[in-house]
């Protein structure tokens, strides 16, 4: 992303979870931070209230495929049909394909469409041997002006997530970081 403002973009992976994802909106509001929630389909359509309240609250949104399929291990139609099948659950331009894995043949027919999102900073919050300190550790080592930095709102991160987000998040405000959603358009 640019640099040169003091900005670094916040995203969330895989949710929206009904628990998670309402925490990490309260964290975001504390602070008057956006980001930008990479949503899996399936969980989408199972929790639309509370993609709705993403978006209401002024974040971007971003097609993670309807059901995280890892792209080196599918097939190029069943890839397309998942990516698709995720946009039929809610539009959006941006994608970020979960692992960060897809074919050549994947990205070249994703970006026909889509604003492709990957990051430079990656939280390791679902890493089931990390601690919370860990993941704060990782983060505010490595982020710098533009930044990408992948969090998850999912069961599995939770355990370091709810610990660590709030820190990370008045540590950066502290560093002088203006906390911002990738723009959609």
């Amino acid at each position: 992303m640019p640099r040169g403002n003091n900005e670094v973009y916040l995203t969330f992976d895989d949710g929206p979870h009904p628990t998670i994802t309402n925490f990490i909106l309260e964290e975001l509001r504390k602070v008057n931070a956006k980001a930008t929630f990479f949503c899996i389909g399936k969980n989408a359509d199972a929790n639309p209230q509370v993609l709705h309240q993403i978006s209401k609250e002024g974040h971007t949104i971003g097609n993670h495929t309807f059901s995280h399929l890892n792209g080196w291990k599918s097939s190029f139609d069943a890839y397309k049909s998942d990516v698709q099948k995720c946009e039929d659950v809610f539009k959006s331009k941006l994608f970020r394909p979960p692992y960060g894995r897809m074919s050549l043949r994947q990205f070249f027919l994703i970006k026909r469409n889509y604003k492709v999102v990957l990051w430079d900073v990656l939280a390791l919050d679902y890493r089931h041997e990390l601690i919370a300190e860990d993941c704060i550790n990782i983060v505010m080592a490595n982020t710098r002006d533009g930044s990408i930095i992948t969090f998850h709102d999912s069961e599995k991160a939770w355990p370091r997530l709810k610990i660590a987000l709030p820190v990370i998040l008045n540590q950066l405000i502290s560093q002088g970081f203006s906390l911002k959603a990738i723009p959609d358009s």
